[in-house]
């Protein structure tokens, strides 16, 4: 009998809002626009954005992940399509065309639980991490192969893990006494062997454990390229959520906002005119503390708000 893996939608009535909410002033047509889910995951905020568009609006999600394509069929909405790519190709949408983006870059409860996709710490399964498995490597085929110095960068960079050297050389001399490491419970292992201390109730593997995962699927990267892509595909009053859920990720969301809501001079040319500003930024939002005690995986999430600017 197959499995059923469940999901809770983080901040889902307020990303919705985020891109609906006091939009209709100024845009009476808001509900006709287009509006793009970046991450359809298991589709919880997509299908509230589809019950505020109107017959005549039509609602484009973005999915790496094969099954969460799968999971799309159920959506039964000539307003609704879905494309099976990562957000970084947001840049093929036509110019302004888009009135809401939404980023929701958490991985999916389904990724996390499901033992065979690899993600977690907490059950044995093959060591993958793909949100594609359809293409590129596992975690697995590429530490057969990566050098110490390559394996401690990916750690240190996008785990914060100070122990990031300890692991890394374990990894390689694992590898050359018993062969690579293939399950996520040997790897988990060999961290806790290495992390001599942690924070109270954090696994010592955590921070390894996102770090491949960041790394195997460029996630930083296509994030980035995503963001830049915004501003061409948003219309004029277009809203941008992003909801990120560590501080890499917020930081990335947070200086690309702040970088485009001023006008940017440059010091080459004192007396050209500056480069205006293309958003303003409309704050943050965060759980609710009945949201995080009914989903503790929420606590993290922190989801910045920006529109488009007419320039």
């Amino acid at each position: 009998m197959e499995t059923t893996w469940n999901h809770a939608t983080v901040l889902l009535n307020e990303a919705v809002d985020a891109l609906f909410k006091d939009a209709r002033a100024p845009y009476p047509d808001a509900a006709d626009g287009t509006y793009v889910d970046a991450t359809f995951g298991r589709g919880g905020h997509a299908r509230l954005i589809l019950s505020q568009l109107s017959p005549a609006g039509h609602l484009i999600a973005f999915d790496k992940d094969p099954q969460a394509v799968a999971e799309s069929a159920s959506i039964d909405d000539a307003r609704f399509s879905i494309r099976h790519q990562g957000f970084a190709n947001l840049g093929e949408l036509a110019p302004a065309s888009v009135a809401g983006l939404l980023m929701d870059l958490g991985v999916s409860s389904p990724q996390i639980d499901n033992p065979a996709r690899g993600f977690s710490f907490r059950n044995e399964g093959p060591l993958d991490m793909r949100m594609d498995t359809t293409r590129g490597e596992s975690v697995s085929q590429w530490l057969a192969t990566a050098e110490i110095n390559q394996i401690t960068e990916v750690i240190r960079e996008y785990g914060e893990e100070r122990f990031a050297g300890p692991i890394a050389k374990a990894i390689v001399a694992r590898r050359q006494e018993r062969g690579p490491l293939t399950t996520t419970t040997e790897l988990a292992q060999l961290v806790a062997e290495q992390v001599k201390t942690r924070e109270p109730g954090k696994d010592p593997a955590t921070r390894t454990f996102q770090a491949f995962r960041i790394f195997i699927n460029a996630e930083l990267e296509e994030l980035q390229q995503a963001l830049e892509a915004s501003l061409g595909v948003l219309q004029p009053g277009g809203r941008l959520a992003v909801i990120s859920f560590h501080s890499l990720e917020d930081r990335i969301v947070k200086q690309f906002i702040a970088k485009h809501s001023r006008e940017e001079y440059d010091r080459r040319a004192p007396f050209a005119a500056p480069k205006v500003m293309q958003l303003v930024s409309l704050g943050r939002v965060k759980p609710s503390e009945a949201e995080i005690k009914g989903n503790p995986r929420s606590r993290s999430a922190i989801m910045r708000v920006a529109q488009r600017t007419a320039a």
